[in-house]
């Protein structure tokens, strides 16, 4: 058994906290050809999941909550609770999908299971099928969900040997004697962490809990989904990088940044310098540790220029404040509040989250998250992937997140909405679409 580290049970934490959230993260896989069949799949299935200890654990609490929950083996692991079929009406098209996609994210894992799912999706358009493979975020971030999803896609080893680096295998908690020997240094620890988290800690803080403008992009969100997709070609965003010297990342963020600009502007909203601060994700994994099912992200606050006009100066102005943001040590502050978190009994570290999750905060209007995908073609159950669709959740009065991954030569935009106050989410994959546009003909 090991412990859950505090970002990985502080989204457990979240969850409790509104019954309106399911912290469910997936990605969906178009293969062409016909569906494999049910015996077929789940002998596939099977033989890769047993090569990975996290997929056969389930999320157990301590009693009276005196340390954090543990992984531990599921005694009646049954791949049949983790394994179904469902299929698209006709005609199988892509609002279909991203229908049933919406309706997936609505629905959360059971925790009395390993916390991962699959759903084939039979009959869809064009002689294609679909996999969606949703796991809890207290099992995955984005990079270590991508890259479980790429190795289910090589072959087991002819010897049945687990890898060398098995992702269910992360390091422990520390479990109750690792808590009393770091209380005793604490004496000697605590001076110079204090200092260390103030200095990073206060500018963030600021900025999460400082009202922003009012925003019809926040506020409380229902039970229900939407969800869009966007696709743009990663040879037209190396082409803009080329002419403005940026990142894929700034080029992706400035597209956010107009298709935001033109939701606000049709929902008759002025679109000032302080209408859209956003979180933006920032994975702090070592080389090496991409397999590793945990999650090691912190994040940065910065306001996106929806107030500008011009898609240069957007771009530019992109650039600017996500590397202001970074020297200034945001995503440092988030690690420091974790590693607090890991010091406190976890009865106190659980009620800070529930308490941030029934916060009604009004600075962060969305979220947006980056994350390198496969450079090459991946084969499910001999058939090959054509596209990679991302989708993470809702939470915090996030009305829409965004997913962006690349896989192969293009960029793909998941966008999740609440249903009732996010009728436009069209808008926003439109004006992303619009965005890129743009910057390549001025690029060109």
């Amino acid at each position: 058994m090991s412990e859950l580290h505090p970002l990985d049970w502080g989204f457990m934490e979240l969850e409790n906290a509104d019954p309106h959230v399911s912290l469910g993260i997936g990605a969906v896989a178009i293969m062409t050809g016909p569906a494999p069949s049910r015996a077929g799949f789940a002998g596939w299935l099977r033989e890769r999941v047993d090569r990975y200890a996290r997929l056969r654990q389930r999320v157990r609490r301590i009693p009276l909550d005196l340390t954090a929950p543990v992984w531990e083996d599921d005694p009646d692991f049954d791949l049949a609770h983790h394994l179904r079929w469902t299929a698209l009406p006709e005609p199988g098209d892509e609002p279909a999908l991203r229908e049933l996609i919406a309706t997936e994210l609505e629905q959360r894992l059971d925790r009395d299971y390993p916390l991962w799912q699959c759903v084939v999706v039979e009959r869809l358009a064009g002689g294609r099928w679909a996999l969606l493979v949703k796991a809890h975020h207290s099992m995955v971030d984005g990079i270590s969900g991508i890259t479980l999803f790429e190795q289910l896609c090589v072959p087991p080893p002819t010897t049945g040997a687990a890898p060398a680096n098995d992702p269910g295998m992360g390091s422990s908690g520390g479990g109750l004697v690792d808590r009393v020997r770091r209380g005793i240094r604490l004496p000697v620890t605590a001076p110079r962490f204090a200092v260390s988290l103030l200095r990073s800690l206060v500018p963030v803080m600021a900025a999460a809990i400082t009202p922003g403008a009012p925003s019809s992009l926040n506020g409380p969100i229902g039970r229900q989904r939407r969800y869009v997709v966007s696709r743009v070609s990663m040879a037209e965003v190396a082409a803009i990088d080329a002419a403005f010297g940026t990142t894929v990342n700034d080029v992706a963020l400035a597209a956010v940044t107009a298709a935001y600009r033109s939701v606000l502007r049709a929902r008759g909203e002025e679109p000032n310098a302080s209408k859209l601060r956003i979180l933006v994700p920032v994975s702090m994994r070592a080389t090496g540790a991409e397999s590793t099912m945990d999650n090691r992200v912190s994040a940065i606050l910065p306001f996106l220029p929806v107030d500008l006009d011009d898609p240069v100066e957007r771009l530019a102005a992109v650039h600017d404040r996500v590397a202001h943001h970074r020297v200034r040590g945001e995503a440092e502050a988030e690690r420091s509040i974790l590693a607090m978190a890991d010091v406190l009994p976890f009865a106190i570290g659980a009620w800070a989250f529930r308490l941030a999750g029934h916060f009604p905060q009004r600075s962060v209007a969305a979220l947006a998250t980056n994350v390198p995908g496969p450079r090459d073609q991946l084969i499910v159950d001999g058939c090959p992937v054509l596209e990679i669709w991302p989708c993470i959740p809702l939470a915090m009065r996030l009305r829409t997140t965004i997913a962006i991954l690349s896989y192969r030569d293009h960029l793909t935009f998941g966008i999740t909405g609440d249903y009732d106050s996010t009728p436009d989410l069209d808008l926003i994959a439109a004006g992303i679409e619009h965005g890129i546009a743009e910057l390549l003909a001025l690029a060109r």
